[in-house]
């Protein structure tokens, strides 16, 4: 990059940044929602707090079915990239 289209674009470089940390958070968020394990402990979690009464039985059987459709939906994609490959 020259020094005159350095100097032109430096007033983008906060919209750059603020781009590329939208970027990074974007993909933390679908590491964590295509992840396995991280369901299962959000499985768990829920489990324990209804057992210790912090959820109510409709509030826990809400976030288990939003989480085991998240484990369904993690397994058919797996099943559909593996079928592509």
């Amino acid at each position: 990059m020259g020094l005159i289209s350095g100097l032109l674009s430096l007033p983008l470089a906060p919209v750059r940044g603020t781009i590329w940390i939208a970027e990074q958070l974007l993909e933390q968020a679908e590491r964590e929602l295509g992840d396995e394990t991280t369901i299962r402990r959000e499985l768990a979690a829920a489990e324990l707090r209804y057992e210790s009464g912090a959820l109510s039985l409709e509030e826990f059987e809400e976030l288990e079915d939003l989480l085991l459709e998240r484990l369904e939906w993690l397994r058919d994609a797996e099943a559909e990239q593996d079928w592509h490959e």
